[in-house]
């Protein structure tokens, strides 16, 4: 009896609970079926995976930070650096209303394109307008935000009171490279329109040190740069005295590759976000940015440390690491190169060895004028991003780091190796074939350790060549030092004191190597460093001089 009753109470407790909770599972069922996965995956480089570009270093709108605090995310490819910012909210609130993973990359401004055309990344959310240019390479969204453009300059200049552009007649004003900001600077009479500037840290360098007078913003973001350095300021403008955009659309919205799939479902997605819930989005993020007075320059310094002083390490550790393996690397392909090259063939004894042996040397040829013929960067572009775009070969950073300096250093040291060889007496060698040695065993015993010797000293300023060229390798988003110290002044707006660091820590870097370079010098100088080959007839005529 008790039995029964308590099987009709459970019974009318799971009919209960059943009918309160069908109404919530219906509502998550219909909101994870509202977009077509199918449609959505078609349109990404990974299945149920939104990979999002962005070069955090643009506060407001995006930033890098060393803890995931305040709502940021780990950046996929530079492991301990976290992104925030109005852009990765958006992000975040795009992703969980399609149901889909988040990855965040982190690439250079100019990198950011390639690599939404070579299927690295599905969009790109950097606070990017929809410019004309830009339309005709990608798809672009609904707009997520709508912005105001204003002129930032120093709060003691004398254009900090200006109301119109007449006002800022004669400026010296710059722009960011690569934005349609740069071309509106010629609506201000008589302007001195310098040359366009890589990054807002740049540019607020360039304002600080009064080598600019103001610089082309997006109101937030000159909110953000005057909210870090109160020796800044911004001016806005009243309807129709500030800059004509015309047809360009001063907002900033979701880009995308041609024809991509996720057009439509991302306006779905952006359409459930309300105005109000974006304008307190974006005012979450300027404040998160206020730094107050600065407290003098060494306490930035020691402050900018105590934030970002890992991710620099980690950036030394990245940048010997790259430079130390290419060079060993590039210092074999010259090698091999030079040793090759050095090969005896004759054309009357062997006509087709001789055929082939010329046909190699040219394509050694074409690939040392190539490699020493173009930058690195150029390099560091065309192979990253080409070998995705024309052969769907995927490369991590890293190793795209190590192959690009290595066979660059490789060209370089090729000639630098064969001037050493040349430069070895001939007699070096006939002598070495006068006790019977042959062609292998005079350049390995005999040759190649004098010229080895002598380009050591080149060796090694190859090596410190290369600790400080890794730097380009931020366009790839490498995490060498340059890269996390652009990071660090872009998310500070203190780039004077945070190159101050990297530049303490290039000098501790290049100084310690040559150093260690110098000891190897001198022990590879002494006699211990090489042997005295003797002919096996030696003794016998020794002997016979000592008889008479």
């Amino acid at each position: 009896m008790k039995n029964s009753h308590f099987k009709r109470w459970f019974a009318l407790a799971f009919a209960a609970f059943m009918l309160v909770c069908l109404p919530f599972s219906t509502v998550v069922h219909a909101q994870e079926n509202t977009y077509d996965m199918e449609q959505l995956n078609a349109g990404l480089e990974d299945d149920g995976v939104l990979t999002v570009g962005m070069e955090a270093n643009y506060a407001p709108f995006n930033w890098s930070q060393t803890s995931n605090s305040n709502g940021a995310l780990e950046i996929s490819n530079s492991s301990g650096e976290f992104a925030n910012g109005y852009d990765l909210q958006m992000a975040v609130l795009l992703a969980e209303e399609l149901g889909l993973e988040l990855e965040i990359v982190k690439l250079d401004w100019d990198g950011l394109p390639p690599a939404l055309e070579s299927g690295m990344i599905d969009t790109i959310i950097a606070g990017m307008s929809p410019t004309p240019e830009r339309e005709r390479q990608m798809d672009f969204s609904d707009d997520y935000y709508d912005s105001d453009l204003v002129l930032v300059t120093a709060a003691d200049s004398e254009f900090a009171d200006a109301t119109n552009l007449e006002d800022f007649t004669g400026a010296r004003v710059t722009a960011q490279l690569n934005t349609f900001h740069y071309e509106l600077i010629e609506q201000i009479p008589e302007v001195e329109q310098q040359t366009a500037m890589d990054s807002f840290p740049t540019m607020i360098s360039s304002v600080m040190s009064d080598k600019s007078d103001a610089y082309v913003s997006e109101k937030p973001g000159a909110m953000a740069a005057v909210a870090s350095n109160s020796d800044l300021t911004y001016v806005e403008f009243e309807e129709g005295q500030g800059f004509d955009t015309g047809q360009v659309n001063t907002s900033v919205a979701v880009g995308m590759d041609k024809g991509s799939p996720l057009l439509e479902p991302i306006n779905e997605a952006l359409s459930t976000i309300s105005q109000s819930e974006r304008d307190q989005l974006m005012e979450d993020m300027v404040e998160l940015n206020e730094r107050g007075e600065s407290t003098g320059f060494w306490s930035d310094v020691a402050g900018i440390w105590e934030d970002y002083g890992s991710q620099f390490l980690v950036g030394v550790r990245n940048t010997l690491i790259i430079a130390l393996i290419s060079t060993v690397v590039g210092f074999i392909i010259g090698l091999l190169i030079a040793i090759y090259r050095s090969l005896p063939i004759s054309k009357k004894r062997n006509p087709f060895a001789y055929a082939f042996y010329k046909l190699f040397d040219l394509v050694i040829m074409i690939y040392i004028e190539i490699f020493r013929g173009t930058p690195m960067m150029v390099q560091a572009m065309m192979i990253f991003y080409g070998s995705k775009l024309f052969f769907d070969i995927d490369m991590s950073s890293m190793f795209a780091a190590l192959l690009i300096v290595s066979v660059n250093t490789g060209a370089y040291l090729a000639e630098v190796i064969r001037g050493g060889i040349i430069g070895v007496d001939e007699g070096q060698a006939e002598a070495a074939k006068a006790i019977g040695m042959n062609h292998f065993q005079s350049m390995t015993s005999v040759v190649l350790p004098q010229a080895i010797r002598n380009t050591l000293p080149a060796l090694g300023n190859e090596f410190v060549i290369n600790i400080k060229d890794t730097s380009v390798l931020n366009v790839i988003a490498v995490t060498e030092l340059f890269f996390i110290t652009r990071s660090a002044a872009g998310s500070t707006y203190m780039t004077f004191q945070t190159f101050f660091i990297a530049s303490v820590l290039y000098l501790i870097m290049t100084f310690t190597t040559t150093r260690l370079l110098s000891l190897v010098e001198k022990y590879m100088s002494g006699s211990s460093s090489y042997k005295v080959h003797e002919s096996s007839t030696m003794p016998l005529s020794t002997e016979k001089g000592a008889d008479q």
